[in-house]
């Protein structure tokens, strides 16, 4: 491997686990703001022995290097695509299942509208193409929250991330998974956290939908205040191959707060389905 490939993974945090070898297929997990590639441990062991498994942090993120964010390279999530790109070139990666959360699985969609021959299938976890509303479109948020929740952020990060983690996780989330997602946020670099905040919630993917023609499975929790169910049945009827699983539990972070049922929307979709319309 050249010294920039292994810049690349080394910037990004990636790590490699699992069954490998020519004919092992490749899954990638992506997390999605405030997280790093640990948000996957419930989920990630269980493909180790039919897959090879990549995990990465995104830049800014975990132990990623933060000297690399850029505020202007990453003031779109376009330049995170380009970042996990990146990584696929490196590892040498094509026809991987990708697997993403939030604003990390619409990085993934933007990634596999620009190269889709590096991805095969995609799992999107709790994504939204845009979280404010508009006419025609319930994203979940009026203009206002969203001003009101960044104002918060500069405001008392601290007290921010202690106040934004319940919401996230689900009003009956276990206790641990509440504070390990507020000590997540608090052991972040607030400044790019900020900045990051600001480019998720002000995004809009929805045209990018439109082209995605691999076959995709959208997970979404029952009770999701931050991308609602109307948002998942948004996507999936502007995806040409998706189908919609909805997992009986609160919160933004089913792969979290229940990790079985995810597990088994994605072993149905992964090794039983192909074309779903």
């Amino acid at each position: 491997m050249s010294e920039l490939s292994t810049s690349i993974l080394e910037r990004s945090n990636v790590t490699v686990s699992g069954a490998s070898g020519p004919t092992k297929q490749t899954i990638v997990f992506l997390h999605g703001l405030g997280g790093d590639q640990t948000n996957w441990r419930l989920l990630a062991p269980h493909f180790e022995e039919r897959y090879q498994v990549v995990l990465l942090d995104l830049i800014g993120s975990g132990k990623s290097d933060l000297s690399a964010y850029d505020t202007t390279t990453h003031g779109t999530l376009q330049g995170h695509a380009n970042d996990l790109l990146g990584v696929l070139s490196a590892l040498a990666l094509h026809d991987v299942v990708f697997v993403g959360h939030s604003v990390g699985a619409m990085i993934g969609v933007l990634a596999a509208v620009r190269e889709p021959e590096r991805f095969s299938k995609m799992v999107l976890v709790s994504p939204s193409p845009r979280f404010i509303n508009e006419s025609g479109y319930a994203g979940g948020f009026e203009q206002k929250d969203i001003n009101e929740l960044l104002a918060a952020m500069d405001g008392d990060y601290n007290g921010w991330s202690h106040g934004f983690a319940p919401v996230m996780m689900g009003a009956q989330a276990q206790p641990e998974l509440v504070m390990e997602l507020s000590n997540s946020f608090v052991q972040s670099n607030p400044e790019i956290v900020k900045h990051f905040a600001r480019v998720t919630f002000f995004s809009d993917t929805r045209a990018e939908l439109d082209y995605l023609t691999i076959p995709t499975l959208i997970v979404q929790s029952a009770h999701d205040v931050i991308a609602p169910l109307a948002v998942g049945h948004y996507i999936n009827e502007h995806l040409a191959d998706s189908r919609m699983v909805v997992v009986e539990t609160g919160g933004h972070c089913p792969h979290l707060s229940a990790p079985d049922k995810t597990l088994a929307a994605m072993d149905h979709f992964m090794h039983h389905e192909t074309v779903f319309r």
